[in-house]
């Protein structure tokens, strides 16, 4: 509306050759105007990239990127837990019930005992198009129940003589899997907009760091802590400048979410050092053991950058927040100060702070509500239950990612603070030379 008023008066003016307060009101308008354009230069004034150079740099980057992608996954080393080599998994159909012996459960509800005899039609592979017969078994852990016509995931065992026999290995839940992330995107590029587009195109870019550089390159050797710190530095820039472009609060709330997952990594070191907790008490440490032995894995680090990827979104999530909205307050009032946006940011933060902890423990709570229902329907007590490895590990990650949320806020609104501020100390000097 306020863009609007000079435009009425202006009319009002030339219809009734009006001067008085309409037109110190008129000189007033035009002179706010003129200061949020000044303002508008200021802010404009961080030093910026021509078009030509950021194409330039974005091109420099994708190929770094893709010479990054290339060198983690050529040649990595994959872990065989047998010397057989003929076990796959392809795609089937069920093309005929031959015989069903199944029947209800009638101590688990939803499940099935007995066997169904099955004609499978293999969709994939170098078996494709041929059909076999197959025994579905049925019991407490396994209850795949299939319908004619359905698809199926089947595991192919290959003998040394060329033979090969067909079970049912799951159910195949491919197009549901994604058909469920395409509702996720949809729904956030629907509502977000633009930038819930960006905000997609940085989740999948971290996606891929993690699954195509960060596991592949921990097979072949290289640190996991050195190689995760690095991805998280890299997917904090990628991510805000994606959604905010480059500009002073996305400069400021990626340094902050660094900082803050760092404080969150340096509090783990300690008490994991204090407890005598390693990567060796998680569950899929026997595991692990046994891949890093055909491997260049290192596992001491592995239980670290676990909780350094789980608390690096709730990280981003409080510095950005604080960050716009002290970047928000400025564009507002650009007379306040340092001290009155690091409060205005202390403030924020503060209520983010127990929402967005809060989130986080709950995060690792539902992750293990199975294991703590078997705990606790054991009757352990509470001196068993607290020297437990598995409790140790969920507290651990649990409190690291908390206080990486709580170190955050300050670091976030002071950054926020002094660049902010010295802005528009300099903006001051700049309007005084002016006048």
């Amino acid at each position: 509306m306020w863009l609007l008023e000079p435009l009425l008066y202006g009319e009002r003016e030339k219809k009734n050759n009006v001067s008085g307060e309409k037109g110190m009101k008129i000189k007033e308008i035009l002179k706010n105007n003129g200061r949020k354009k000044e303002k508008a230069r200021q802010d404009d004034a961080v030093p910026t990239i021509k078009k030509g150079g950021q194409l330039l740099i974005a091109a420099l980057a994708l190929l770094a990127f893709a010479a990054l992608l290339y060198f983690a996954n050529h040649d990595r080393p994959v872990y065989r837990s047998s010397d057989i080599s003929g076990i796959e998994y392809e795609v089937g159909r069920v093309i005929g019930i031959l015989e069903d012996n199944t029947t209800v459960d009638e101590d688990m509800d939803g499940m099935w005992r007995g066997s169904m005899e099955l004609q499978v039609e293999i969709l994939t592979g170098r078996y494709k198009g041929e059909t076999a017969e197959v025994t579905n078994y049925f019991s407490s852990l396994y209850n795949v129940r299939v319908e004619q016509g359905d698809k199926v995931s089947v595991r192919i065992d290959t003998g040394a003589d060329s033979n090969y026999q067909v079970s049912i290995y799951n159910y195949y839940r491919a197009p549901w899997l994604v058909g469920c992330v395409a509702v996720f995107l949809l729904l956030l590029i629907v509502i977000g907009g633009k930038k819930g587009a960006k905000s997609a195109a940085g989740l999948i870019f971290t996606m891929v760091c993690i699954i195509w550089i960060l596991l592949p390159l921990s097979l072949k050797g290289y640190s996991p802590l050195v190689v995760t710190t690095f991805l998280i530095l890299v997917c904090n820039l990628v991510t805000f400048f994606l959604i905010d472009g480059i500009q002073a609060k996305t400069v400021v709330a990626a340094v902050g979410s660094v900082c803050g997952v760092l404080a969150g990594a340096v509090f783990s070191l300690i008490v994991q050092a204090l407890m005598s907790v390693t990567t060796y008490q998680m569950e899929e440490a026997e595991t692990l053991l046994l891949i890093s032995g055909d491997t260049g894995l290192e596992l001491k680090d592995l239980l670290l950058c676990g909780i350094l990827i789980a608390c690096m979104g709730a990280v981003m999530d409080v510095a950005m927040s604080i960050a716009s909205a002290c970047a928000e307050l400025h564009d507002l009032n650009s007379e306040l100060g340092a001290k009155e946006l690091f409060r205005s940011g202390m403030n924020i933060g503060k209520d983010a702070m127990g929402t967005m902890s809060n989130t986080l423990i709950m995060a690792f709570a539902g992750n293990s509500l199975n294991m703590m229902l078997m705990i606790y329907s054991y009757g352990v007590s509470f001196q068993q239950l607290m020297n437990t490895d598995f409790v140790a590990i969920e507290i651990i990650g649990s409190i690291a990612g908390s206080i990486g949320i709580i170190c955050t806020v300050p670091i976030v609104a002071f950054i926020a603070a002094s660049v902010l501020g010295k802005r528009q100390k300099k903006g001051s000097l700049m309007h005084k030379k002016a006048e």
